[in-house]
């Protein structure tokens, strides 16, 4: 699949003129936690000719390649990431960090280098809690639940245990959130659960299980208490990322 990808990145490149400068895979198999039908989500950064950010007319900052029951490929213009990562876009941090890498770049390493700098707790904080309280709210309220959706409101609601704990992005691997931040008493309940995730193609509905839904319920509450009683901290200024944007085009 990666040899299929990366000719699809050679396609991308040459109809649309574009240089890709970091490729990665950002759903559930970046975070470790793939059924053996999930689909591929391939993210990407690209940088275009000088020119085109020269024009007067709007043009679109995404590509959006291919979407279909195997592969999900997207990316986004370096200008619109930059931009981005000057609000703490977790999203760019989790792309920095994500342990499949399809193609890199020496540029990319310039921003890689840099771009923790630009990490906000409160605005982690919040994408996370926001993200958990969705999931949580459309999936897992009701007496039968799908078994896999737990991990969409466990990951990022253990997201926001390491930012409180650490102070930086926390990491894709959903074990590595899950040894550092998971209460003892839930790991073997949770450890089930990946089991079943990861080795059944499509996890089904059951019965709601109540002692991860507790722990879910007091795990938001406290985190939103908690990120209440944070502060706003400024961030960086513009100079660094406008001397990266000009020397990539």
């Amino acid at each position: 699949m990666k040899d299929i990808i990366c000719k699809k990145l050679d396609e991308i490149e040459r109809k649309e003129n574009i240089k890709i400068l970091h490729c990665v895979e950002s759903g559930s198999r970046a975070w470790g936690f793939a059924s053996p039908d999930s689909d591929y989500d391939v993210r990407f950064i690209y940088v275009r000719p000088k020119e085109f950010y020269l024009r007067l007319d709007k043009t679109r900052d995404v590509i959006e390649w291919q979407l279909d029951d195997t592969l999900d490929i997207n990316g986004w213009d370096i200008k619109k990431a930059l931009i981005l990562l000057h609000k703490s876009n977790p999203t760019l941090f989790e792309w920095d960090s994500s342990p499949i890498v399809y193609r890199t770049t020496y540029e990319w390493a310039k921003i890689s280098a840099v771009i923790k700098q630009y990490f906000v707790s409160k605005s982690g904080l919040y994408h996370y809690l926001n993200t958990a309280k969705s999931n949580y709210r459309e999936y897992l309220k009701g007496e039968m639940v799908k078994y896999k959706k737990y991990f969409y409101v466990l990951r990022p609601l253990l997201a926001c245990k390491w930012i409180l704990a650490e102070g930086t992005p926390p990491p894709m691997l959903f074990s590595k959130l899950m040894d550092r931040c998971l209460d003892e008493s839930m790991k073997e309940e949770v450890e089930k659960l990946l089991y079943i995730k990861i080795h059944t193609p499509e996890v089904g509905v059951g019965k709601r299980i109540d002692k991860i839904n507790d722990y879910l319920d007091k795990g938001i509450r406290e985190i939103e208490d908690t990120v209440a009683t944070i502060s706003n901290k400024e961030t960086r200024g513009w100079d660094e990322l406008n001397e990266i944007f000009l020397s990539l085009v």
